[in-house]
């Protein structure tokens, strides 16, 4: 019989078809799933928080299962996502013997799985790998989609390949013991699906959001929507050629503000840059009169009251001047002709994306905002 508590989120896409099972102790399992792929070997990539907790439980699923394992373990933080440790991950990748038809397993947040994912897209022009998402910001939005990558000293995520994993484990009792800032961060990707196309989950969100915080029922089903909500997206629009692009809400001034801060986590992490972008995309959108400005003031309610910043005075350190925030911008990857793109919206859950914003526009939001 299936468990009745684990969530199957499907991700139909032809010869690249994969699940994702979200639930409460899928980790202790994990080897029972992953076998099921058919493969003889595992390399799990981590980093130096999250391996102490969960690397032997993983290992020793796995191997429990006939399945030969190794450990790779990174740096934690945002820095870890370089050239460098691509190379570190992709070397001992090989030195593990990993064939085409074995198994990278990435067990961490974003950054591990970006970093492992590319590892697995390039190392004998790729193999396969699947993601056991440790955060909530990760099993909500990086560890679904195919999007792998690192960063360049130009910009966040420059480089790196589209490569689907073979099955996702989101295993939402490890987020009991994530740090809550780190809780926040990825709520901000949760409350980005409402704003995207479904004012009914945002509203959702403002009755629920605490319940999703303290692990009941409702944090199941928040990270069971928004992979639902990605999926979706993601059989549309693979390679972002159109509307995936819709989940850069708020990314194109998190992104600056992440360039701006040099990745550095104790100033900012990915998903308050998101916070904060979000709030810009709706108050820049309300400037223009595309946008109701209570919508936008509604946004920002609900996500201070999450606990996130919501203003770019609330980045630790300064974020730089106007120009510099429009430089960081310029390297952002839906830049076309020089041209920026935006994603804005008309209201809550009515999102649009809006090519070719003047420059100017932008410049003279962004010193109303950095005066406010």
């Amino acid at each position: 019989m299936p468990d009745a508590s684990i969530t199957t989120v499907p991700v139909p896409l032809g010869d690249r078809a994969y699940e994702i099972y979200v639930g409460r102790g899928l980790l202790q399992e994990a080897g029972q799933r992953i076998a099921a792929l058919g493969a003889r070997a595992a390399a799990i990539v981590t980093d130096e928080h999250v391996g102490p907790l969960y690397a032997d439980i993983l290992a020793r699923s796995l191997q429990q299962h006939g399945l030969r394992t190794s450990v790779v373990t990174v740096p934690a933080g945002e820095a870890t996502k370089c050239y460098a440790f691509l190379e570190t991950v992709c070397d001992a990748v090989l030195e593990a013997r990993i064939e085409r038809g074995d198994l990278v397993v990435a067990l961490g947040g974003g950054v591990v799985g970006d970093l492992a994912g590319f590892a697995a897209a390039v190392v004998r022009r790729g193999v396969r790998f699947v993601q056991v998402p440790t955060t909530l910001l990760s099993q909500v939005d990086s560890s679904v989609g195919g999007k792998t990558g690192i960063n360049s000293r130009h910009g966040k995520n420059l480089v790196g390949a589209f490569h689907q994993p073979s099955l996702v484990l989101a295993d939402t009792a490890l987020l009991d013991t994530l740090p809550l800032r780190e809780m926040r961060a990825g709520y901000a990707e949760v409350v980005k699906y409402g704003l995207i196309d479904d004012a009914a989950f945002f509203a959702w969100c403002e009755k629920n959001w605490q319940g999703v915080f303290a692990g009941g029922p409702e944090r199941n089903e928040a990270v069971a929507q928004s992979c639902r909500a990605k999926a979706a997206v993601v059989v549309r629009d693979e390679r972002e050629d159109g509307d995936r692009a819709l989940l850069n809400l708020g990314h194109t001034f998190g992104h600056a503000l992440e360039r701006i801060t040099h990745y550095n986590s104790a100033r900012l992490v990915h998903g308050e840059g998101v916070a904060i972008g979000l709030c810009l995309a709706f108050r820049f959108s309300a400037s223009l009169g595309l946008c109701p400005v209570a919508d936008a003031e509604r946004v920002e309610a609900h996500l201070s009251a999450a606990g996130l910043p919501t203003r770019l005075n609330q980045v630790a350190g300064g974020c730089g001047t106007v120009e510099d925030l429009l430089d960081a911008m310029a390297q952002d990857k839906k830049v076309k002709g020089g041209a920026l793109t935006f994603i804005l919206a008309s209201g809550i859950g009515k999102s649009f994306i809006a090519p070719g914003i003047s420059v100017d526009s932008v410049r003279a939001f962004l010193k109303d905002e950095n005066s406010a």
